[in-house]
């Protein structure tokens, strides 16, 4: 991911000079900075952000780390745009919020999915009022290759709710104009046993109260082995907008063999679009001091979601969604 918003900086968005860039491996970071053809490439943050001409910077460490790189960007006095989750826990998250309130610098969570062209374009008809008032949300996340059990021993990301559904948390909000009150989670590693021992599933089906009165439900899998598939579906009082694949065939089969369809591969693939058109509108506010689109309440929102359908897993029962502790619902 670093890589991707490192490649587009140097070669698509003609506002901006990639001026550096940093990893913990350090041969890691020369290697890239050598193949984008600039100078500075450093082992740490901390490093980095002694380099002249450096404003902004965007963080793609794995989700543990976001809320520590981001207080010490801050700190610097940098912007930030930095990947989603905004952080693991909500006590974090708002740690690291109130630090770039007191830094005084703008921050940008990365939900590129606003700005998909299908996703963006939805949402102008839906603020339109084309489909009436929303009443259900559904939404489908599923990524073709599990991750491998290296990455569960590492621990540093969080479960599913928050590497995957993080997402559709987001949509649901965005595109259903409201927030979500309330969840109910299901979810299973029966496929994979093995990713329990690490408090992680494979798959998950979570279903949504919003505070105006709409349902939703959104499904996700780690590991759909027929490709990358998203799709989101608003159904409103006078209609409905589907976002994603649509195939008037009557029955489609997916699998790692083949498909009655062309299906994308990788989440890079499927929103390259997306991913340049956040970073050019980052760029693009802070040169012009313009309010950020997508901000840290919203990460912080969304992240409440995540913590809701964590514990409504965990205990078993649906979960109100709070800014503070998730309680059960009555």
């Amino acid at each position: 991911m670093g890589r991707r918003h490192a490649e587009n900086l140097r070669r698509l968005v003609s506002q901006a000079e990639l001026v550096a860039v940093a990893d913990v491996v350090g041969e890691r970071a020369r290697q890239l900075a050598s193949e984008l053809e600039i100078e500075n490439s450093y082992s740490s943050l901390e490093a980095m952000l002694e380099c002249k001409g450096l404003d902004a910077v965007i963080i793609a460490t794995p989700d543990k780390f976001h809320t520590s790189a981001v207080k010490i960007a801050a700190a610097a006095g940098r912007d930030i745009l930095c990947e989603k989750p905004l952080a693991l826990n909500l006590t974090d998250a708002q740690e690291m919020l109130d630090a770039v309130s007191r830094a005084g610098v703008r921050f940008q969570v990365g939900f590129m999915r606003r700005y998909d062209p299908a996703y963006a374009a939805a949402m102008k008809r839906i603020e339109a009022g084309e489909i009436g008032v929303p009443v259900i949300f559904k939404s489908v996340g599923r990524d073709k290759d599990g991750p491998p059990l290296s990455a569960y021993h590492a621990n540093a990301n969080g479960m599913l709710f928050y590497t995957n559904t993080i997402h559709d948390f987001d949509l649901a909000r965005w595109l259903m104009q409201d927030e979500v009150s309330e969840v109910h989670a299901y979810a299973t590693s029966a496929i994979r046993p093995e990713v329990a021992q690490f408090g992680d599933v494979v798959a998950s089906v979570v279903n949504l109260k919003f505070s105006q009165g709409a349902i939703g439900n959104i499904d996700s899998y780690a590991q759909a082995v027929y490709g990358y598939d998203v799709r989101t579906e608003i159904i409103g009082s006078k209609g409905a907008i589907l976002v994603g694949s649509l195939n008037q065939t009557p029955v489609t089969v997916l699998t790692a063999q083949g498909s009655a369809q062309c299906v994308a591969d990788y989440f890079l693939t499927t929103f390259a679009d997306a991913y340049l058109a956040e970073i050019n509108d980052f760029v693009e506010c802070i040169l012009n001091d313009q309010p950020l689109r997508v901000s840290g309440e919203d990460g912080l929102r969304a992240l409440a979601i995540a913590v809701a359908a964590e514990s409504s897993y965990v205990q078993a029962k649906a979960m109100k969604v709070s800014l503070g502790s998730s309680t059960a619902a009555s």
